[in-house]
C-alpha cells in the first residue's frame, strides 16, 4: 500500500467519523427535543422551553442520558439557526415597516441600553467587580434577545399584534447599538478611553453597509424575481432565498458585521417584494428545525453545580434584567409617544437577555479583561429569563388591565393620548415633515451610493486602467467615474418637494421658500464635494478644485434634461418597487384595460365572505369586483366558478376599478378585533365542526344573536343542513340537527352542541 493510499485511507476515516458524529449528535437532541416539545405541548407551555430542557438533557451535566461527543458540532447547527431566524424576521420587518416605527425605537431603545448599562454596573460594583467587569457586565445585561423573542411570540400567536412590531423594532435597533457598544468596550479595555475616531468609522461603516443595500436590494431583487417569475416554483423560491440570505450573512461578515445582521437585511429587502408571503411559507420548516437546534444549545449551556455555586448573584442579576427591561421599556415607550397598553406589553416582552450577552461576553474573554467566572453566570441568567420570558408576556394584559384601573385621573391621557395627535397636526407641519424626511433620505441614498462608486474607482478601477494603459488610465477612470457618477449628482440636487407642496407652503407662508433655498445649496456644495473628490484621488487636490467645478456646471446645465428624465424612471422604479407589495395588493400599478386594475388580496378570518359561496358573497354584483382566480395553499383555482366556497386564508385574483378594489380591501382583508382573541391561542385555533343537539344554547337564536366571535372566540364558516350548506346571513336561525363549521378552539365551542 502506497503511502498516498494510506493518507487517503486515514482522510476519508476521518472524515467519516465527524461525519457520523454530526450525524448522531443532530439525531440525539432533535429526538429529545421532539420528546419533551411534545411534552411542553401537552401542558400548554411554550415550546422554546422544551427545547432548552433537551438541551439540558443532552448536556454532559446530565449523566443519565448520553450526551453529545462534540458540542461544535451542535454550535456549527445552532450558528445557522441564528441565521435563518433573523431571516424570518426580517420578512415580517420591512425596511418600510421599520423606518415607520424607526423614531419609536430609537429612543425606546436608548432608554433601555443606557439605563440597563447604569444599572448592570451598579450591581457589578456590589457584587465586588471591578469597573472594566462592571461595565461588561451593563453591556451584557443591556441586550434583549431577538431570537427568544420571535419564538417566544410565535408560540403564543402574537407576533402580529401593534406591540409586537414595535418590540421587532427595539431589537433591531439594540442589535445596531450592540455593535457600537463592543468597539467602544474594546477601546476602553484596550487604551483606558474611547478612541472617537474608531467610534466614528463603526457608525459609518454601519450605516453605509445599511443604506447601501437597501438601495441596491430594493432597486434590483424586486424587478429581477419578477423576470423569473414563471420558474419560481416552491423548491426554487426556497434555494434563491436561502442563496440569497447565506450570501448576505456572509458579505455582513466580509464588511466586519455579523452573520446575523446580514441575514436580517436580506429578509427585509425581501419583504417589500410581492413573493415575501410564499418565501415565508417556503422557509419555515428550515426555520423551525435550525432555530429549534439553537434553543437546544443554550440548554446545553446549563451547569447545575454553577447554578448551584452562584445562586445568589444568578438570582439578583435575573431580577435586575427582569425589573429593569420592564421599568425601562415601558418608560422608553411611553416617552417616544406608545400608549400605555402597547408600553407596557412592550417592557414585558423583552425580560431576558441572549445571543449578544454571550458575544459581549467572549469579546472580553479574548480581550483578557474579563473575570472569567462572569461568563457561566450570565449563561445561567440567560436561561433563566428565557425561562420566565412567556410568562412575563402572558401577565402583560392583565397587568395593564390592573394599572388602568388604579390610574389616577390626571394620567388618563397616556391611555389614548396619541392616537388623536396626527389629526390635530396641521397640513403645514405635515408638508414640511414630509419634505424634511424625503430630503434626510435622498441625501443618504444618493451618498451612499456616490461613496460607493468613488471607493470601487479608487480601489479597483483606477489600478486596473493605469496597469492596461499607464498613459491614459487616469484620464478614462475619471471619464468612467463622472459619467457613472453624473445621475446620481442631479438627483442629489433635485428639489426634495413637490409642485403641489410649495404651493401649499406659499400660501401659508410668504418666506416659504428660504428654508428650500437652503436646502437646495447644501445639496449643491455636497454634490461639488462629491466630484472634487473624487478627481482629486485620481490626481492631485489642486486639479480637483479647479476641474470640479466646471464637470459640476456640465452635468446640471448642459445635460441636465436628459438626466433628469433617466433618474426620474430610475426613481419611480425604486419607488415602486419599494411599495411593490402594497401595489400588488391594491392593484394601483397594475392596469389592464381602460380603468380597471388587477389586484392580489388575502381573505381574512373577520372577512365577512368567509364561508360563503363566490355568487351569494355579491362581490360582482355589489361591489363591482371580478375574481380571476383564488390561490388556496399549493393549489389555484383559475376563473373560479359561481358555487366555489371562500375560506381565510384563500388569495384572490380581484379586477376592478381602484376606487372599488380600494373600498372592498378593509372587507376582504378584515381580521378579528384584538379584544375577542388576546386570551386564544393561535395554535389551538382550527376549522373544526359540531352538530346541535335539541338542548343547544343556540336553538332558535339568530347568528348576531349568538354572538359566535365575541362570546365564544369562533368564526362561523358555513352551515350544513340536510345535507346542504346553506347561505348564511346575520339572520339566519339555528336549528336542532345543524353542522356549524367553525373555526375556533375546539374546547371552547364545545358547550354549543
Amino acid at each position: 500500500m502506497t503511502l498516498a493510499t494510506i493518507i487517503l485511507s486515514a482522510a476519508t476515516q476521518a472524515a467519516s467519523i465527524s461525519i457520523e458524529s454530526l450525524i448522531t449528535d443532530l439525531a440525539l437532541i432533535l429526538l429529545l427535543g421532539a420528546v419533551t416539545t411534545v411534552f411542553f405541548k401537552w401542558i400548554k407551555q411554550p415550546v422554546v422551553l422544551g427545547y432548552i430542557v433537551a438541551g439540558f438533557l443532552a448536556s454532559p451535566h446530565f449523566s443519565y442520558l448520553p450526551s453529545v461527543t462534540t458540542e461544535s458540532n451542535i454550535e456549527f447547527w445552532a450558528q445557522i439557526g441564528i441565521v435563518v431566524l433573523l431571516f424570518s424576521l426580517g420578512l415580517e420587518f420591512s425596511f418600510k415597516k421599520l423606518l415607520n416605527a424607526g423614531g419609536s425605537a430609537v429612543v425606546t431603545a436608548m432608554i433601555i441600553v443606557l439605563g440597563m448599562m447604569l444599572a448592570g454596573f451598579c450591581i457589578g460594583h456590589l457584587l465586588g467587580f471591578s469597573n472594566i467587569n462592571a461595565l461588561f457586565l451593563g453591556g451584557m445585561l443591556s441586550m434583549s434577545s431577538t431570537t427568544i423573542i420571535i419564538k417566544a411570540f410565535n408560540d403564543l400567536g402574537i407576533s402580529h399584534r401593534k406591540f409586537a412590531s414595535q418590540v421587532f423594532a427595539v431589537l433591531i435597533v439594540e442589535d445596531l447599538f450592540a455593535v457600537l457598544m463592543m468597539v467602544i468596550l474594546s477601546s476602553i479595555a484596550i487604551n483606558n478611553s474611547v478612541q472617537g475616531s474608531a467610534l466614528l468609522l463603526s457608525v459609518s461603516k454601519l450605516l453605509f453597509f445599511l443604506i447601501m443595500w437597501f438601495a441596491v436590494g430594493v432597486y434590483v431583487l424586486p424587478s429581477l424575481l419578477n423576470r423569473v417569475r414563471r420558474f419560481l416554483n416552491s423548491e426554487t423560491l426556497l434555494i434563491v432565498a436561502m442563496g440569497l440570505c447565506l450570501g448576505m450573512a456572509v458579505f455582513s461578515v466580509y464588511c466586519g458585521f455579523s452573520l446575523a445582521l446580514g441575514a436580517f437585511v436580506m429578509g427585509s429587502i425581501l419583504a417589500g417584494t410581492s413573493f415575501a408571503e410564499r418565501i415565508e411559507h417556503v422557509t419555515v420548516p428550515v426555520k423551525d428545525l435550525f432555530g429549534s437546534v439553537f434553543f437546544i444549545s443554550v440548554g446545553m449551556m446549563v451547569n447545575p453545580t454553577i447554578l448551584v455555586e452562584y445562586a445568589g448573584p444568578i438570582l439578583i442579576l435575573s431580577g435586575v434584567v427582569i425589573t429593569g427591561m420592564i421599568v425601562f421599556g415601558t418608560s422608553g415607550m411611553l416617552v417616544s409617544g406608545q400608549s400605555l397598553k402597547v408600553a407596557i406589553e412592550s417592557g414585558f416582552s423583552l425580560t431576558q437577555i441572549g445571543e449578544f450577552a454571550f458575544i459581549i461576553a467572549t469579546l472580553g474573554m479574548q480581550l483578557g479583561v474579563l473575570n472569567p467566572t462572569i461568563y457561566p453566570i450570565v449563561v445561567a441568567v440567560s436561561v433563566l429569563t428565557t425561562f420566565t420570558t412567556p410568562y412575563f408576556i402572558r401577565m402583560a394584559d392583565p397587568v395593564y388591565s390592573f394599572v388602568e384601573r388604579h390610574l389616577p385621573e390626571r394620567l388618563h391621557f397616556l391611555i389614548d393620548r396619541y392616537s388623536k395627535s396626527a389629526d390635530n397636526e396641521s397640513e403645514t407641519g405635515r408638508i414640511w415633515r414630509d419634505v424634511i424626511k424625503r430630503y434626510a433620505w435622498k441625501i443618504m441614498l444618493y451618498a451612499s451610493v456616490l461613496i460607493a462608486i468613488c471607493l470601487v474607482s479608487r480601489q479597483w478601477l483606477l489600478p486596473w486602467l493605469i496597469g492596461l494603459m499607464p498613459n491614459w488610465g487616469r484620464l478614462i477612470c475619471s471619464v468612467i467615474t463622472l459619467g457613472t457618477m453624473s445621475p446620481f449628482l442631479l438627483a442629489l440636487c433635485s428639489p426634495a418637494s413637490k409642485k403641489t407642496e410649495r404651493q401649499v407652503l406659499r400660501q401659508a407662508n410668504a418666506n416659504y421658500d428660504v428654508p428650500l433655498v437652503v436646502m437646495r445649496l447644501f445639496r449643491l456644495l455636497v454634490a461639488l464635494a462629491f466630484i472634487c473628490y473624487s478627481i482629486s484621488t485620481i490626481y492631485t487636490n489642486r486639479v480637483g478644485l479647479l476641474t470640479g467645478g466646471i464637470v459640476f456646471l456640465l452635468i446640471t446645465v448642459v445635460l441636465s434634461k436628459q438626466l433628469r428624465r433617466r433618474m426620474r424612471s430610475i426613481e419611480k422604479k425604486f419607488i415602486d418597487n419599494l411599495n411593490e407589495r402594497e401595489l400588488r395588493r391594491s392593484g394601483r400599478n397594475n392596469n389592464i384595460i381602460s380603468n380597471l386594475h388587477m389586484a392580489y388580496v388575502t381573505m381574512g378570518y373577520g372577512c365577512p365572505f368567509v364561508g360563503m359561496k363566490l355568487r351569494e358573497s355579491g362581490l360582482r354584483s355589489e361591489h363591482g369586483i371580478s375574481v380571476a382566480s383564488i390561490q388556496r395553499g399549493g393549489s389555484t383555482i383559475p376563473v373560479p366558478a359561481g358555487d366555489v366556497r371562500l375560506f381565510p386564508g384563500d388569495t384572490l385574483s380581484i379586477i376592478g376599478t381602484e376606487d372599488d378594489i380600494l373600498s372592498i380591501l378593509p372587507q376582504i382583508e378584515a381580521q378579528p378585533s384584538d379584544e375577542s382573541t388576546d386570551n386564544v391561542r393561535s395554535t389551538d385555533m382550527k376549522l373544526t365542526s359540531i352538530q346541535l343537539s335539541e338542548s343547544s344554547p343556540l336553538i332558535g337564536h339568530t347568528v348576531i344573536e349568538s354572538q359566535l366571535s365575541t362570546a365564544y372566540s369562533s368564526l362561523l364558516v358555513s352551515i350544513n343542513r340536510d345535507g346542504q350548506f346553506i347561505a348564511t346571513d346575520g339572520n339566519t336561525q339555528f336549528k336542532a340537527g345543524d353542522i356549524l363549521w367553525l373555526v375556533a378552539n375546539p374546547r371552547t365551542v364545545a358547550p354549543l352542541k
